[in-house]
């Protein structure tokens, strides 16, 4: 017997859905997830979380994604606990355990610790980790038994707050909650911190509980999303300008929103702006300005950056169903 399948239809979607990333999937499943529940044409998030994290995605959809990657370099927050005394092939609890030794360090020590992992410091990739080497994923060597020389990185620990503890008695663990810059492995933080205190240790949690804007309590869940009718999911998208908060605004009249989005730079009396979001007038009996665009502003001339076309400007005023 011959099998039929239903081919769901895709459409134009354009805005960004806040997702609680659930434990275990990867961050391309749970794209991969929301794209098929808003049946959506194009879809990318904003940075990975590693299947053992929870926590803040960010997806974008359509012309959101020509704004994603401004926000790869989004501070970000996370919640994570570090079981002490145990380490791990992968630094987390998916590894294979390494070694077992003693917690004997205080209090104290874990203060004057943490105090010397904030601020400025320097972090070796993991080699269970996303980054490429000679075009090939660490986490790719690192299944075949290979390591490779990896160059270190300078990053900012903005702020590291220990919430909780246990140093004697069954699985001695830390709970932190660190405010990072772009590019830091809390596994790696976890590991080392763990190291200076002389007993080792691994993530056994992990949570991301902010990235830029956005924070865990705007997002929704996968199994949430999924019981919302169609056109419910589509409301929980924010609009495309959520990802340009600490852009500029400009707003352009009919006549120069035309040249501008056919790449002409506009003149005017802005000052200097490294960040613009440009807008053109209210369509029909909308009160909102159309996003067209961002860019900068030197020497007087708006310059145009990321641009939408106006068809996903068209699309984006009359949505499809």
């Amino acid at each position: 017997m011959q099998r039929h399948s239903t081919r769901v239809p895709r459409r134009p979607v354009h805005g960004v859905l806040l997702l609680d990333k659930p434990l275990g999937f990867s961050s391309n499943q749970a794209l991969q997830k929301a794209k098929w529940l808003l049946r959506a044409e194009k879809a990318g998030h904003t940075g990975t979380l590693d299947p053992l994290a929870t926590g803040v995605l960010p997806i974008c959809f359509g012309a959101a994604t020509k704004f994603s990657q401004l926000h790869l370099n989004a501070d970000k927050s996370y919640e994570t606990v570090v079981r002490l005394g145990v380490t791990t092939t992968t630094g987390d609890a998916e590894g294979d355990v390494l070694e077992s030794r003693p917690v004997t360090c205080s209090v104290g020590q874990v203060v004057e610790v943490l105090d010397r992992f904030t601020g400025p410091i320097t972090q070796i990739p993991p080699m269970h980790s996303a980054l490429k080497k000679d075009g090939k994923a660490l986490y790719e060597y690192a299944r075949e038994g290979v390591t490779v020389e990896r160059e270190p990185r300078a990053v900012t620990i903005h702020e590291l707050e220990l919430v909780d503890l246990r140093l004697e008695g069954h699985e001695p663990f830390l709970r932190l909650r660190v405010r990072c810059s772009k590019g830091t492995y809390i596994r790696t933080l976890g590991e080392d911190i763990a190291a200076a205190l002389g007993c080792g240790g691994h993530l056994s949690l992990l949570r991301r509980v902010q990235t830029g804007p956005f924070d865990a309590g705007q997002c929704i869940t996968v199994e949430a999303l999924e019981a919302l009718p169609d056109e419910q999911r589509l409301q929980r998208l924010l609009p495309v300008q959520a990802l340009l908060p600490d852009h500029t605004a400009v707003t352009l009249d009919s006549d120069n929103a035309a040249r501008f989005l056919s790449g002409v730079r506009r003149r005017g009396t802005w000052s200097d702006l490294s960040r613009v979001a440009i807008y053109g007038p209210p369509v029909g009996t909308s009160h909102t300005p159309v996003l067209l665009g961002s860019g900068h502003t030197q020497a007087g001339e708006l310059i145009p950056g990321r641009l939408l076309s106006p068809i996903e400007i068209q699309q984006i005023l009359e949505p499809a169903t």
